[in-house]
C-alpha cells in the first residue's frame, strides 16, 4: 500500500458511501458530533432502494411505527402502511431537516477504496477523481445486486427480476410466473392474479406467511416487544392455527424451518387469491423446454413471463476481499460494523432486521460516530481490539431489532475498557 499521486486530500474527513435510509443516519450522526464528511450517491437524489429499486405499488411491511427514525417521527396523517412515494417524501424531509444535501455529492458513484501506508483511505470515484480520507463508512445496500436461479433447460420467453418490476401493465393478459417466497414474490404474483391471464407461483422450501395485521394492529408491532424470540413463537403459532390455519390447505408447502429462523413473509392477499383459486401454487422448477415449465411434481405449464424473486447478493464492489470478507449473506465485522483489521472501516447496513429499520439506525448510527471518534486516539485499529477482547465476527444477516438494541447498549457500556487495552496490546 501507498498513497496514491495526484490525490485530493481530505484525511480529517470521513467518506459516506450511499444515501438511503442508512447512509442519510450516518451523516446526521456524524453532523450532530461536529465529524466532517462528505457523501457520495450514484443517483440524483436520496432514498436508495425506494427511489431506484421498488415497483410503484409498493408499501412497507412493517409499520409506520416500528420504520420511522425515533428521532424524527413520521406524519401523523401516513397510515400505518405508507407507500413508497410517501417513504420518499419522509426521506426527503429527514434530510432537509437534519441539512443534509449540502453535504451530498450526487450523480457520483465510488468505484474503489484502498488503504494507505499512513492509515488513510483513497477513494477513486466515478469523475475519475481521486479523495484521501480519514475514513469511510459503506451505506451501499443489499437490494441491488440482483441473484438469479439456474434451471435446466432453456425458457424461451421473458424473464425479468423482481427489481426490474416497476408496474402491473408488464403482467396484464400474460401468463405469469413468480419464482421466490419472499415479501416481494408476495406483493407481485397477487398483483398478477388481478391483471394477468394466469398467476402461478414456485417456491422450493415452506415459507411462513404472516399477515399484515392481526386483531388491527401491524404484525410487525406485535414483534415490537420485551418477549424473547421463543416466546414470540409460541405467540404468534397460536395466533396463525387460529387465524390462517394449516398452510398445506392454500396449497403451500409446511414451513420447513421454526419461525423466525429466516424472515418471515409478511403478507394478507397470497391466502385470500389462492383460497380464490386466482394463484397456481407450485413447488420448485425442474426444467425449461421453450415456454413450458416443468416442477419437480411432474406437472408443467405454459408461460409468458417469469419474474425472478429470488433476493440480492451482498456485495462490496469497491472493496478489494481481503480487507472485509463477505461470506454468503453475511459481511464478517465486529460489532455489525467495524472491519476487522483496518483502522476507520465501517459496513454498515448490510444486516436485514425482521421488521422495520426505525428502532434501529439513530443509535447504531450514533455509535458509529463515537466509534470514529474514539478511534482517533487509539494505537490499533478497533477491530482488531474487539478481536482481543473477545468480540466475534458476525454470523448471520437476519437481526432482531431487540436483540441488536441491546448488544449497541452493551458496546456503549464497555468503550471505556477499549483505550486500557489498546494501550497493552
Amino acid at each position: 500500500m501507498s498513497e496514491p499521486n495526484g490525490s485530493a486530500t481530505f484525511n480529517n474527513r470521513i467518506c459516506i458511501i450511499g444515501a438511503g435510509p442508512v447512509g442519510i443516519s450516518a451523516a446526521r450522526a456524524l453532523r450532530s458530533k461536529g465529524i466532517a464528511y462528505d457523501q457520495f450517491e450514484a443517483s440524483d437524489q436520496v432514498g436508495g432502494n425506494w427511489r431506484h429499486g421498488v415497483y410503484r405499488s409498493a408499501h412497507i411491511i412493517s409499520s409506520k411505527r416500528t420504520t420511522e427514525y425515533p428521532d424524527f417521527p413520521m406524519p401523523a396523517d401516513y397510515p400505518d402502511f405508507p407507500s413508497a412515494d410517501q417513504m420518499l417524501d419522509y426521506l426527503d424531509q429527514y434530510v432537509d431537516h437534519n441539512h443534509l444535501r449540502e453535504n451530498i455529492i450526487f450523480n457520483t458513484k465510488v468505484e474503489k477504496v484502498d488503504p494507505t501506508d499512513n492509515n488513510l483511505w483513497n477513494v477513486t470515484l466515478s469523475n475519475g477523481e481521486s479523495r484521501l480520507y480519514e475514513g469511510v463508512i459503506v451505506c451501499n445496500g443489499h437490494h441491488w445486486d440482483r441473484r438469479w436461479p439456474s434451471y435446466s433447460g432453456k425458457f424461451e420467453g421473458e424473464m425479468i427480476h423482481s427489481k426490474d418490476y416497476r408496474d402491473p401493465a408488464q403482467l396484464r393478459g400474460k401468463r405469469v410466473l413468480v419464482i421466490g417466497g419472499g415479501n416481494s414474490a408476495c406483493d407481485i404474483v397477487t398483483e398478477a392474479s388481478r391483471v394477468a391471464e394466469e398467476a402461478h407461483l414456485s417456491i422450493r422450501r415452506g415459507y411462513w406467511f404472516l399477515p399484515k395485521t392481526f386483531y388491527g394492529t401491524p404484525t410487525a408491532e406485535l414483534l415490537d416487544t420485551w418477549m424473547p424470540v421463543w416466546m414470540q413463537q409460541i405467540y404468534l403459532s397460536i395466533l396463525l392455527k387460529v387465524a390462517v390455519g394449516d398452510y398445506r390447505d392454500y396449497g403451500l408447502p409446511k414451513p420447513d424451518h421454526k419461525l423466525f429462523e429466516h424472515h418471515p413473509t409478511i403478507n394478507t392477499e397470497l391466502l385470500h387469491y389462492l383460497k380464490h383459486g386466482k394463484i397456481a401454487p407450485h413447488p420448485d422448477i425442474k426444467l425449461f423446454d421453450g415456454k413450458t415449465v416443468e416442477f419437480v411434481d411432474g406437472k408443467k405449464a405454459e408461460i409468458d413471463l417469469i419474474v425472478c424473486a429470488t433476493g440480492y447478493n451482498v456485495s462490496l464492489p469497491f472493496l478489494d476481499p481481503s480487507l472485509v470478507e463477505v461470506s454468503g449473506s453475511v459481511v464478517r465485522v465486529r460489532w455489525g460494523m467495524v472491519a476487522p483489521k483496518h483502522r476507520q472501516l465501517y459496513i454498515y447496513g448490510w444486516a436485514q432486521a425482521r421488521y422495520g429499520f426505525g428502532p434501529l439506525l439513530t443509535p447504531a448510527s450514533d455509535m458509529i460516530a463515537e466509534l470514529i471518534l474514539l478511534q482517533r486516539s487509539l494505537l490499533h485499529p478497533l477491530g482488531q481490539i474487539l478481536e482481543k477482547m473477545g468480540q466475534p465476527l458476525a454470523q448471520t444477516h437476519l437481526l432482531n431489532p431487540m436483540d441488536a438494541l441491546k448488544q449497541i447498549r452493551y458496546a456503549k457500556q464497555t468503550m471505556w475498557l477499549i483505550p486500557l487495552i489498546d494501550k497493552y496490546m
